[in-house]
């Protein structure tokens, strides 16, 4: 059975930064392209970060371009999520998301097979 578990969340003040990582298991000697989404109060889930399942290749949304960076680990299926220079409305539920069966062309949520429970990132002003 695939497991996806983050971690990593937390409180931290605008300008600061956080790292999440994420960790899929459950399918050993598949690498997983990965991504990172996120979800406000009242808001639609959000792409965030996306790495191939090499590395080589990473996609980001608008909003974070610049500010975060998403990186595969040495370890089988873990990936990183650093963020930078954050901001109140970066305030949201991170949820990270493994591609096993067929590929990512728009980064939409529908695209990815396995999905964690979510870490709550709290960004104050």
């Amino acid at each position: 059975q695939v497991q996806v578990v983050e971690s990593g969340g937390g409180l931290v003040q605008a300008g600061g930064s956080l790292r999440l990582s994420c960790t899929v298991s459950g399918r050993p000697g598949v690498r997983a392209a990965m991504g990172w989404f996120r979800q406000a109060p009242g808001k639609e889930r959000e792409f965030v970060a996306h790495v191939s399942w090499d590395g080589r290749n990473t996609y980001y949304g608008d909003s974070v371009k610049g500010r975060f960076t998403i990186s595969r680990a040495n370890a089988e299926n873990t990936v990183h999520l650093q963020m930078n220079s954050l901001k109140p409305e970066d305030t949201a539920v991170y949820y990270c998301a493994a591609v096993v069966f067929g590929a990512v062309r728009q980064f939409t949520a529908n695209e990815y097979d396995y999905w964690g429970q979510g870490t709550q990132v709290t960004v104050s002003s």
